[in-house]
């Protein structure tokens, strides 16, 4: 029997982070089920993929901080022998706030959850997965988001700015790691339809902001979850080192 294929998701307890891991688990991947607190959160996604008859594992790591994400790695090479997909999908948002009102512990939290743990993140899965480094090589997907592009302003500049970043680290880790077997590629969401609004204080936001997007409405967590299930399969071998914007138009 071939052994199964891996793929690791960071915040896969809700949102966009567990309807990844039920796509995936579809398409045949074991997973690997980062989250923070999430209990039933979690519990929820590693039913998912049992249902769809494949390897769930949760593994529960705070990514603010190197050692969370080190214990993250850990426990997953206790769990699995490989690597092949790694979904970057953990972060966080705050409330409303506009920039000249802005504290320094606010911004480094929204850096530390939104940008500095995916590129540590990126790393270590880059020495699991790479070819020059032993790997059999791989995808990496970062979950990014359109406010990299249009800033966000009077509500969460800090996470854009992150985001922006997260861009950053997609093109140029992909052409560090292009002859290393590992495609990086970007999704840059809109406004979806999942709890992190109510999380931020603005539980309509994805009703109200999605209804002025061209296409009229929010996005679903599972059409982002069926993008990345394409860019990770063998029909976009072509596409790295690019961020795919799915935000209704805007």
């Amino acid at each position: 029997m071939n052994e199964a294929k891996v793929a690791l998701v960071t915040g896969a307890s809700g949102g966009i982070g567990q309807a990844v891991a039920g796509v995936l688990a579809g398409a045949g991947y074991d997973l690997a089920l980062h989250f923070a607190a999430d209990h039933a959160g979690v519990a929820a996604a590693a039913a998912a993929v049992a249902a769809a008859g494949r390897r769930g594992v949760p593994i529960q790591a705070d990514l603010s901080t190197g050692a969370g994400v080190e214990a993250l790695f850990e426990g997953f090479d206790r769990a699995f022998r490989r690597l092949d997909v790694v979904v970057s999908n953990a972060g966080v948002v705050d409330r409303p706030c506009r920039i000249d009102a802005m504290t320094a512990d606010r911004l480094r939290r929204m850096f530390d959850l939104n940008l500095t743990q995916a590129f540590l993140v990126a790393g270590a899965a880059v020495r699991r997965m790479s070819t020059a480094q032993g790997g059999r090589g791989g995808v990496i997907v970062n979950i990014s988001s359109v406010a990299a592009r249009l800033g966000s302003a009077n509500q969460y500049a800090d996470y854009a700015a992150a985001k922006a970043g997260v861009d950053v680290l997609t093109k140029a880790l992909s052409d560090e790691v292009a002859a290393e077997g590992i495609r990086v590629v970007g999704i840059r969401p809109g406004v979806i339809d999942t709890p992190i609004h109510a999380k931020g204080g603005l539980p309509d936001r994805a009703a109200l902001v999605g209804a002025t997007a061209p296409l009229g409405r929010a996005g679903t967590a599972a059409e982002v979850a069926a993008t990345v299930a394409f860019l990770v399969s063998e029909g976009a071998g072509y596409i790295t080192g690019t961020s795919v914007d799915m935000a209704g138009g805007r």
